[in-house]
């Protein structure tokens, strides 16, 4: 056994995170953690890092027993953390961010700077790893760091091999290669404890599976013994009618019409598309494909060279934000923490950032008359916070959607583009989520909604706009479409027929 923790107890503020949770990891062993956000996994996980301390409970580590664990005996013990925002240094070389977590001496030691990039390559080819340790990291995209730090993990031995949402950033074929690397990691007995929302990964790769939900554990079983809706369930605690609860909606007239739109600089070549109201357009294609440039475009962020685009018959041009929330556009980006909403600022503020004129008289904002918009779009859309004073980046991260949706939405528009709007979110508010959607377009939004997840664009989709290098490959309607249909118009090939 390579991990053992026994009835671990953890509260904060008299909130018990924890209570009496079980866990354990074999050698060569895939095990996922799964649970709503808030279930107690990253507690259990910062516990298991010595970030945490336990209240109550027994933490047993390759057969000793650890009474107080800390960061430095964690590492020591052979336990390696891979989170989902990776802890680099972006001004350091790879090589230099890899001896900074393997080295060790006095800060008067002579640095051998050959040995330094020959380990940092051994380790990175171990890993089947083509990158440069003379590259600095911040030339390198998400999933290069990643890599970085699972060679990192490996290079100072690293027997218990921790993963937290590790390809909430990655393509599928980057997906690919992390598991290879998992099984790489297995081979050589070390235990993997994974943690991720994207339940088909969870299928994909692991050997048992842990279920928490609101501090407790559920169920530990074998993936065989368990199925897809028995896990939902076990997970939020109740049958979900449905995770894509589509309806059928009468549509109306065309909303936005857009026709050859271009832009030289980002790729988007000659895209035409429409969409009612009332109508969920899906627009699907593999990362890198044009998508999100799309959506900026449509949201004045990168302006078009080329093209038109019409507003309910009217055409107009989208120079930057402020034009687009004027012809009724909102956009909810992909990245919510950097982009969607303001961590630091309260769940009220955050509302009402994009429609400061709303609450505000003679220039001062009212802020009686924020927090009472605030309280709304949280009774609405039902954002689990303390109050609406509460700082938006203490929520979780279906709840910090929420808030970003009801930031645009408190501009009235009547088109909205969502870009992956349930990234990153657990399967209970991925559901409410496309529930709001569904409630959205039957008061008659028009609605893009950009997705990654296949499931999520058939199953909330009226049609299917698929990308590939910048243009329009196809547009499916509900009915025809598959994920064959889809993936072959996202790889430029023609779908298959019958």
């Amino acid at each position: 056994m390579l991990l053992s923790a026994a009835s671990i107890t953890k509260a904060f503020a008299g909130v018990h995170a924890l209570k009496g949770v079980s866990f354990d990891l074999h050698p060569g062993e895939v095990h996922a953690l799964v649970g709503e956000n808030g279930a107690g996994k990253s507690t259990l996980i910062k516990i298991i890092t010595g970030a945490e301390t336990a209240d109550r409970g027994a933490l047993v580590v390759n057969g000793q027993t650890v009474a107080a664990m800390d960061p430095g005996l964690s590492r020591a013990l052979g336990i390696a953390a891979i989170y989902q925002q990776p802890s680099l240094f972006p001004d350091l070389t790879v090589a230099e961010n890899i001896a900074m977590a393997l080295e060790t001496g006095g800060p008067w030691r002579r640095l051998d700077w050959t040995r330094r990039a020959r380990h940092a390559a051994e380790l990175l080819e171990r890993i089947g790893a083509s990158i440069d340790p003379a590259r600095l990291v911040e030339t390198l995209s998400m999933p290069e760091q990643q890599i970085v730090e699972i060679a990192k993990a490996i290079g100072a031995d690293a027997k218990i091999v921790i993963m937290d949402e590790p390809t909430a950033s990655l393509t599928e074929r980057e997906v690919d290669s992390l598991f290879r690397v998992i099984a790489l990691l297995k081979a050589h007995g070390c235990g993997v404890i994974y943690i991720s929302h994207r339940l088909e990964e969870v299928f994909a790769i692991a050997d048992r599976i842990t279920v928490l939900r609101d501090g407790e554990t559920v169920a530990t079983c074998a993936r065989s013994d368990v199925n897809r809706a028995e896990l939902i369930r076990m997970m939020v605690g109740r049958e979900l009618s449905s995770v894509f609860p589509k309806r059928a909606v009468p549509l109306g007239e065309i909303a936005l019409d857009v026709q050859h739109l271009s832009h030289r600089a980002t790729g988007v070549a000659d895209v035409s598309l429409s969409v009612r109201q009332g109508e969920i357009l899906g627009l699907a294609g593999l990362v890198g494909s044009g998508r999100t440039q799309v959506a900026e475009i449509l949201f004045g962020l990168t302006p078009a060279d080329a093209g038109e685009i019409r507003v309910h018959g009217r055409t107009v041009r989208l120079t930057s934000p402020r034009d687009a929330i004027a012809a009724g556009i909102a956009y909810v980006p992909e990245d919510r923490r950097q982009h969607g909403v303001v961590l630091e600022m309260s769940v009220a503020s955050n509302a009402s950032l994009a429609s400061l004129e709303t609450v505000s008289r003679r220039g001062l904002i009212d802020r009686a008359r924020e927090q009472t918009a605030a309280e709304h779009y949280v009774e609405q859309f039902r954002i689990k916070t303390p109050s609406v004073s509460a700082d938006v980046g203490t929520l979780s991260g279906g709840n910090q959607q929420k808030v970003a949706l009801a930031r645009w939405l408190s501009t009235d528009p009547s088109i909205l583009i969502l870009d992956e709007p349930t990234q990153g979110v657990d399967v209970g508010s991925k559901a409410e989520i496309h529930s709001l959607m569904q409630t959205l377009a039957e008061r008659g939004l028009a609605i893009i909604m950009i997705s990654s997840e296949l499931p999520e664009i058939l199953g909330m989709s009226d049609r299917i706009a698929v990308m590939h290098a910048g243009r329009i490959r196809g547009v499916l309607d509900r009915a025809d479409a598959t994920q064959a249909a889809v993936l072959a118009l996202a790889l430029a090939h023609e779908p298959s027929r019958p």
